[in-house]
């Protein structure tokens, strides 16, 4: 079974928790009976994955939905997707690529459209819905109850405030 379009980093790890901790106990069982056969990994295609840091969470919205969706999936339970909305942080834990969203829309990270179905959002290519988010402090609630408390408009931008170099 492979990596589904609902999977998170979270949900892999459960998941591969139970099959790991099923194939250890067949290793043992061959090991007591003799019968393992050591297999070495071969050094070519070999890779280092670097610790998480918390700045790749922060979401690039010029790139394309479906890009950005996996990357929502992947920081799912840390360190969590976020943007900046109205100049608060948000964490985005649930989001989707909407289908068939053609056409490039205005502006990454501009808001499309808001309902309790989902928040639709322009990125460099495609819409992304999100459908579960969290203030700071808060906890992650679906987005009818996220937007109960958080006035969001179409046409408002999300991602980090520009900031001007100085010299």
């Amino acid at each position: 079974e492979g990596i589904g379009v609902q999977d998170t980093a979270g949900t892999l790890h459960d998941r591969l928790a139970e099959v790991g901790g099923r194939l250890m106990v067949e290793a043992l069982e061959l090991a007591a009976r003799g019968e393992l056969v050591r297999t070495p990994q071969p050094a070519e295609g070999v890779t280092y994955a670097h610790k998480i840091e918390k700045a790749e969470s922060l979401i690039d919205w010029a790139l394309p939905a479906e890009v950005i969706g996996r990357r929502v999936r992947a920081f799912d339970p840390f360190p969590g997707a976020s943007t900046v909305l109205g100049g608060e942080a948000v964490k985005v834990w649930t989001a989707r690529p909407e289908a068939g969203a053609g056409g490039q829309p205005v502006s990454p990270g501009q808001v499309l459209s808001v309902g309790p179905q989902g928040i639709r959002v322009a990125t460099g290519e495609g819409v992304l819905v999100l459908t579960e988010l969290q203030r700071a402090g808060g906890k992650r609630l679906p987005v009818a109850d996220f937007l109960r408390g958080f006035a969001l408009a179409p046409g408002q931008m999300l991602g980090a405030p520009t900031t001007t170099n100085r010299d």
